[in-house]
């Protein structure tokens, strides 16, 4: 897929406004990073006619507006009832975010697009509205909130890509769960959450990066394509792996840390919430890795021996392998 020049300009809008709302001292300067940063996407999404990109648009457009609305108008009311304003403002945010129960148009939107898009969509932004969220966190109603969206987003994310075949929507279910680590450890800290954002960053980049390169955008289409492709049998499963945080690769390493965090802190009932959402999870992407590894395993060990399995994709498989980087990573960094 080629991008005309003018994206270049909306990208950077983008992430203008994104640091426009992070760094702005009043609520009014957040909600104009924010309108910034969706009127910037919009374009981004459109990439070409097509009505499934249009659809996407049309559905993120409604969706963030109505949270914009509520954001500017608890922001106004903050002088009349202060505690009742800020619990709007973070619903708002949530919305805006995609946390479950307010997660009924993230799957919907992420089905439409294509992959680059969704990557942005997944990581660049989340941003904003997350460093907004950690701003709240100064009084126990908005703390108990979002550990209630904590816990709410691990359980529906691992429960709702159960039965999903479409990769786009597993990885927006997937993002969900991920969510809930991420709002725990707003819960918990600010360097907690920037440090699983950062991780969490590059182990679904790399999983979009694989599945962009062989434009599979369901199950069976990767099945087809590692049987034409060999180094998608080693490359897909070590990154999906690692997206699902199965020890000892590098998406575990955040959660590990949480893990040992969380249970210093005595927060039993939430580990075991996430823990079990965890195991769910684990289990739609072992769906995908098994026949991967066993299926395709006899022409795999060909391949190997014909020494065709690295000339595929150098580059790809350089890249990919930053999730192996969890083996190499010091136990005393997390302890």
């Amino acid at each position: 897929m080629t991008f005309p020049i003018s994206y270049l300009f909306f990208f950077s809008t983008l992430l203008i406004g994104s640091v426009l709302s992070i760094s702005s001292s009043s609520w009014f300067g957040c909600w104009l990073g924010l309108e910034l940063n969706l009127l910037s996407f919009i374009p981004l999404i459109t990439t070409k006619l097509h009505s499934y990109l249009s659809e996407a648009a049309i559905k993120y457009f409604l969706v963030q507006a109505l949270a914009s609305t509520v954001l500017i108008m608890s922001a106004s009311a903050l002088l009349f009832n202060p505690e009742l304003s800020h619990i709007m403002i973070l619903l708002s945010l949530m919305l805006k975010l995609g946390a479950a129960p307010m997660h009924f148009w993230f799957p919907q939107v992420m089905e439409g697009l294509s992959w680059p898009q969704a990557f942005i969509l997944l990581t660049i932004q989340k941003l904003a509205p997350m460093f907004l969220i950690s701003y709240l966190t100064f009084s126990e109603a908005l703390m108990n909130i979002i550990l209630y969206f904590a816990l709410i987003s691990s359980v529906i994310g691992a429960l709702g890509g159960l039965n999903v075949t479409m990769m786009r929507k597993l990885m927006a279910f997937s993002s969900i769960n991920h969510m809930s680590w991420m709002l725990i450890a707003i819960y918990m800290s600010d360097i907690y959450w920037l440090l699983y954002f950062s991780l969490y960053c590059l182990t679904s980049g790399s999983v979009i990066m694989i599945l962009y390169s062989t434009q599979s955008f369901s199950i069976s289409d990767i099945l087809n394509q590692s049987s034409k492709k060999m180094y998608l049998n080693m490359l897909v499963p070590m990154n999906i792996l690692s997206l699902g945080g199965l020890p000892p690769f590098l998406g575990f390493m955040p959660k590990w840390a949480l893990i040992q965090f969380m249970s210093q802190d005595l927060m039993i009932f939430p580990l075991a919430v996430l823990l079990g959402s965890s195991l769910i999870t684990l289990y739609f992407y072992m769906r995908l890795f098994i026949p991967l590894t066993l299926m395709s395993f006899s022409s795999f060990v060909s391949n190997l021996k014909n020494s065709s399995l690295f000339s595929s994709s150098p580059l790809m498989m350089t890249l990919t392998s930053i999730n192996l980087f969890g083996i190499l990573l010091p136990i005393p960094f997390f302890l």
